[in-house]
């Protein structure tokens, strides 16, 4: 297994979904590779904070709406003549139990409505936490699609400067009919602004998506089939992607040949 096919590896790593080989393999990557390591432990926070349980916080409104509701709940029942005339024979006993009784009331109504305020608190923690697993889960799909790519036997690859310095690299599939490009040491993109991924069909640019970038090693499958493409570039674009290049290519890899 290549370097570049161990970075792909993180997101798996990090959910325990290596073994055998690739598991010893990755390990000992990580070992020296400090990118990789940071890379795990985002990951495996982002996991952990699925199965954390947090405080809960009340809503602002929960101490009016438990007053308000218990002010709703009569303490004493009325008083009428034949009623107090079968209280005083039944005792201090059975007042003391009616009074327990209407607080154990107040007190359900009480819990009803932190319940109730405890319940939309966890309705949102789960849907957070769904959403956070759905990017990890697309972060694990993107890895293994990565490495299904550099990993394919057909694999080709051509590596060339970019204009800033950086170097990329892009990896082709034809029996795939996918590509992947990697870089190393491409800075981040000036604010409002993001890397974008072109085919070139014979000089005609067709997007294969965007591409972010923290100033480290990078790698994206490019969006779309490879199709008829003989070469790809990288641009600069406005956040969110152009139909075609507003900007100078940053670099031009032709395919290599099958």
């Amino acid at each position: 297994m290549t370097r570049a096919d161990l970075h792909t590896l993180t997101g798996a790593y990090a959910v325990n979904a290596l073994s055998g080989r690739e598991l010893s393999e990755f390990e000992r990557h990580l070992a020296v590779c400090d990118a990789c390591r940071q890379e795990v432990r985002e990951l495996r926070e982002t996991a952990t904070r699925l199965a954390v349980a947090t405080a809960l916080t009340p809503p602002p409104t929960m101490k009016d709406d438990v007053l308000r509701r218990i002010a709703t709940v009569r303490q004493e029942p009325p008083r009428v003549a034949a009623r107090e005339a079968r209280e005083s024979h039944a005792g201090p006993r059975r007042r003391t139990g009616r009074r327990a009784m209407n607080f154990a009331l107040a007190a359900c109504v009480a819990a009803a409505a932190v319940c109730g305020g405890a319940a939309v608190w966890q309705y949102r923690q789960a849907s957070d936490a769904r959403d956070t697993a759905r990017r990890s889960e697309q972060r694990v799909a993107q890895a293994e699609e990565l490495t299904q790519v550099l990993a394919a036997p057909d694999a080709r690859s051509r590596s060339g400067r970019m204009t800033d310095g950086s170097t990329g690299t892009v990896v082709v599939s034809r029996g795939l009919n996918k590509a992947v490009f990697l870089a190393s040491g491409l800075p981040e993109p000036p604010a409002g602004r993001i890397y974008q991924l072109w085919f070139s069909d014979g000089g005609t640019m067709r997007p294969a998506g965007l591409m972010d970038s923290s100033g480290r090693s990078t790698a994206a499958v490019m969006s779309g089939a490879v199709g008829k493409a003989s070469a790809m570039g990288v641009t600069v674009e406005p956040a969110g992607g152009s139909k075609a290049p507003t900007s100078d290519p940053l670099v031009l890899l032709t395919f290599p040949s099958t």
